[in-house]
């Protein structure tokens, strides 16, 4: 819907000013740089492939063992067990060993790899949201969606309903105004750096599927969808998103656990043994994962990277790979916490993008890179995206629908 032009405007000066405000330097996280990730290749004995998880992982017994037998590989090279996380999805209880100063992460990685039962091993990775600095003036009073696809069309069609999207990514404000009973879990897969709502995926979160016809704010591209708010992201300056391997990790498996159809992660970072083989299974069971493609990396850095990953970029970039989807990434309004309203820039919001129009296209029963529509330059067509899954047209869309056959051929 579109914003009522006196108040929101207003809203959205105060809080660009506000989040332009805090301190804007980046700060690497320490901890996480002097771990590693160690899996003991021990399966659960109740876990049947295909079925959900949804218990303890083994006996209290057999949970003990795995401890013991992790103790004493850290022990042995002099490491510190830190915590862990079994993960039945892929028949591995991940282990958290902080290393000694001195000690590398990889040449950590290489002696515990060869203990036995150790499935393999691999260093804590970090993660970033791309997401630029809040824009400032002029503020737009209405969603590029809007007229770049046809937004209101769109929800004539279809708004997301019975459609779960899970926002992998910082904590999001639930109580904001566009939010309010909009995700349906809300899950810590981090603890600690914080407690409050954060502006990350508070953002990512309202362009998804913030609510229509309130009589404030913005509208998401999937108002009727329902989020799964996984938190594996923390937010360390008014800019700065980092994940890392383990956090992700975790909120991975429970999305994949609990059917998510579309798993969005407005995020980069290095390519990841154990992150990678939970995407594969949630690819093979038919979810769609949507990842910010970063352009300052050759291959757009992982999850982008990965076969099967729908990876999405700004409309305004250029020179990019033929397999990267472009969607509106700047000068997005969306929501920030405290009940407040910004512009936005990134990657990270295009993402968003698609992944409301994929929760669109769940809902008429087809959806996933193969039934996204391009117009000539690579950027997304999302009326024809949708009316081709629905088969019809009540968009403007058959121009557009004429130059994609003409790039097709």
């Amino acid at each position: 819907m579109k914003f009522r032009k006196g108040l929101c405007a207003l809203w959205l000066a105060i809080t660009a000013l506000l989040s332009l405000a805090a301190p804007a330097a980046a700060q690497d996280a320490t901890a996480e740089s002097r771990q590693i990730l160690v899996m003991l290749r021990l399966p659960p004995d109740h876990y049947r492939p295909g079925s959900a998880y949804s218990g303890g992982y083994g006996s209290a017994t057999t949970q003990a063992a795995r401890r013991r037998i992790a103790g004493r590989i850290a022990q042995r090279h002099g490491f510190t067990l830190a915590d862990n996380w079994p993960m039945p999805l892929l028949g591995i209880d991940c282990f958290v060993m902080t290393l000694p100063t001195g000690v590398s992460p990889d040449a950590a990685v290489e002696m515990v790899s060869h203990d036995n039962g150790v499935a393999w091993s691999q260093p804590m990775q970090l993660y970033r949201a791309q997401a630029a600095a809040p824009a400032g003036d002029p503020l737009k009073a209405a969603q590029p969606a809007t007229a770049l696809w046809h937004l209101s069309e769109l929800h004539r069609m279809a708004t997301g309903r019975g459609v779960t999207v899970a926002v992998i990514d910082s904590r999001i404000d639930t109580h904001h105004p566009d939010l309010g009973g909009q995700v349906s879990f809300d899950q810590d897969f981090v603890g600690g750096h914080g407690i409050g709502p954060e502006q990350h995926g508070t953002a990512v979160a309202g362009v998804i599927a913030a609510r229509a016809d309130n009589g404030v704010g913005i509208v998401g591209i999937a108002p009727r969808a329902r989020l799964m708010g996984l938190r594996a992201c923390w937010q360390q300056t008014s800019i700065a998103t980092v994940c890392d391997t383990l956090s992700l990790a975790k909120a991975l498996h429970f999305a994949i656990d609990h059917r998510a159809r579309v798993i969005n992660m407005s995020l980069s970072g290095p390519h990841d043994m154990l992150l990678s083989r939970l995407v594969e299974i949630g690819l093979a069971r038919g979810e769609s994962v949507v990842a910010a493609f970063d352009p300052a990396v050759a291959d757009g850095g992982f999850p982008a990277s990965q076969p099967g990953v729908i990876a999405v970029a700004n409309d305004l970039s250029t020179g990019l790979p033929g397999r990267v989807y472009l969607a509106p990434g700047h000068d997005i309004p969306t929501t920030v916490p405290g009940g407040g309203w910004t512009l936005v820039d990134g990657t990270s919001y295009a993402a968003a993008h698609v992944s409301g129009l994929l929760a669109l296209m769940n809902e008429r029963q087809s959806a996933g890179a193969s039934a996204l529509v391009r117009v000539r330059g690579g950027s997304l067509d999302a009326c024809a995206s949708l009316t081709s899954a629905t088969h019809l047209c009540s968009c403007d869309c058959a121009g557009a629908r004429r130059l994609a056959a003409d790039d097709r051929r």
